[in-house]
């Protein structure tokens, strides 16, 4: 199977000729499988924000190549436009820029542009907000007049009602609450199983990339030192230490317990995964009295 989307030796380059030049990416090779949910991770100024924002063409390469479904999506005009529609990208707050005067008019608007009829909308716009947790009763009120959480939820509706094969997240629980944010990594999960997208996930927690990814990508100064499984990755708990990161608390808890002679696994960095581990831990001694 062939990557989604990928770059290959992409960098990025801000401010350049000039005094504040900023290499932000330097030859990153980055790809991701259709139907796989990835975490991108690494500490404010790293390159998160900038690499996500040249798989859907918000910005181009100084050098180095972003292709999409095999296909360099800046090879014409009308290339780097479609891909838009099919790479869907939610920024960081996406409830600042709801303007349309009904939540119905606002999720619509991506799908208008798609020049879809108005049945294929219709059902676009309903099936995006039953995605987040939305009644119909919600999609004829100003989007102005809902909750926080209602408008992130109406916010990310609108990149959901393109049906985008790759949904990309930056950040979309800042902000919010426990329970808030835990109701939209469930309605992330609920978008990535039932439509199989590919969906990417920024995020700088590391319990919520351990619970929801399959796989993490770790950038640090505009280059991906690490890549793969969760457990693979939290292994290297001393470098990302050194790179702002660190690792679950669970993981901390495990290595501690290690380290104190205790026998539990190595890699556990979720609650459910501690859980377990204890439960067996206990269900081990008690065999052996």
């Amino acid at each position: 199977m062939d990557p989604i989307i990928e770059t290959r030796q992409l960098t990025h380059v801000y401010s350049e000729g000039t005094p504040f030049r900023h290499v932000a990416l330097e030859g990153v090779d980055f790809s991701a499988m259709p139907g796989e949910y990835i975490a991108v991770i690494g500490r404010t100024g790293s390159g998160k924000s900038t690499l996500i924002q040249h798989l859907n063409g918000l910005l181009k390469p100084t050098s180095g190549e972003v292709l999409f479904d095999g296909g360099d999506i800046w090879s014409s005009k009308e290339r780097t436009h479609q891909v838009r529609f099919q790479v869907g990208l939610v920024f960081q707050y996406p409830e600042y820029q709801l303007f349309e005067e009904t939540v119905y008019q606002d999720i619509s608007f991506g799908p208008k542009n798609m020049g879809l009829d108005k049945e294929e909308i219709d059902r676009r716009v309903r099936q995006a907000a039953r995605f987040v947790g939305l009644d119909d009763g919600v999609l004829d009120k100003s989007p102005f007049d809902l909750s926080g959480g209602q408008k992130r939820r109406v916010a990310i509706a609108g990149v959901i009602a393109m049906e985008p094969q790759v949904l990309i997240l930056d950040e979309p629980t800042a902000g919010l609450d426990p329970s808030g944010a835990a109701q939209i990594l469930e309605n992330i999960r609920a978008y990535h199983q039932e439509k199989n997208a590919c969906v990417i996930l920024v995020s700088h927690s590391m319990e919520e990339v351990a619970r929801e990814a399959e796989r993490l990508v770790v950038i640090d100064h505009g280059h991906i030192p690490f890549s793969g499984p969760p457990a693979d990755v939290f292994a290297h708990g001393p470098e990302l230490e050194k790179m702002g990161l660190g690792v679950p608390a669970m993981t901390r808890v495990f290595a501690r317990l290690r380290a104190m002679g205790v026998d539990v696994p190595a890699s556990v960095y979720t609650v459910e995964q501690a859980r377990d581990a204890v439960l067996s831990a206990l269900a081990k001694r008690g065999g052996e009295r």
